[in-house]
């Protein structure tokens, strides 16, 4: 039964198609049908998105921006390193993650097909290679430069990929209130910006042990 017509937003179209698929454990069948069950018109779909899997896009954007602006509430924030600005997203993006679990679990497990579940990070991706190049300070890029010719591109790529991993462990996390997530950003963060300097080995050894006894423990 439709609900009675109200304003709709771009916000508030996202929230009801996460609401949706918590509910229903699939996606809708249609623009038509989602309009028609949430209380507006197909038109005003249009007005904010092209189709349903942009929306699924729009959301782990939203979560990026989200997290972006709360680390920027700090008001020592603009003072930290690279390194701290990087922890600091880290924890409050996987604490928004958290929050929002069951839809992100979902999400990212929906398909057999791995990269179909990733396309829906494309926007994510965009906006976080660009907070990287954002953080990424004159002191950081020549030692980054000074280890295997990197360039700015090259930085954005790695933490990318870094970032995609933590998602890995995190969404296979069962620890209680995802302890090891934790551990795992700290260690891994930690690990990522002592590779710029010569003498990584000591992070290089416990993270490794980290993953081991992770391993290990689930087998």
């Amino acid at each position: 039964m439709a609900t009675k017509k109200s304003e709709i937003t771009r916000d508030k179209i996202v929230s009801l198609y996460m609401k949706h698929k918590l509910e229903n454990a699939e996606k809708p069948k249609s623009v038509y049908q989602f309009a028609k069950e949430n209380g507006f018109e197909e038109n005003q779909f249009y007005s904010f998105f092209g189709t349903l899997e942009s929306i699924e896009k729009e959301i782990y954007k939203l979560f990026f921006e989200n997290t972006v602006q709360l680390i920027q509430k700090d008001a020592n924030y603009n003072t930290y390193d690279m390194k701290s600005k990087m922890l600091s997203f880290y924890f409050t993006f996987f604490e928004i993650l958290s929050a929002n679990r069951s839809y992100v679990v979902m999400s990212l497990k929906e398909d057999k097909n791995q990269l179909k579940n990733l396309i829906q990070l494309s926007s994510l991706r965009s906006e976080f290679k660009k907070y990287v190049a954002e953080i990424i300070i004159d002191e950081e890029r020549i030692q980054f430069e000074k280890l295997q010719n990197f360039q700015e591109k090259t930085i954005q790529e790695s933490a990318w990929i870094q970032l995609l991993v933590t998602l890995k462990f995190w969404l296979e996390d069962e620890s209680p209130a995802f302890e090891k997530t934790d551990i795992f950003i700290e260690k891994s963060v930690k690990l990522s910006f002592e590779l710029m300097n010569t003498t990584p080995l000591d992070s290089l050894i416990d993270f490794g042990k980290f993953l081991f006894k992770e391993k290990t423990q689930k087998n």
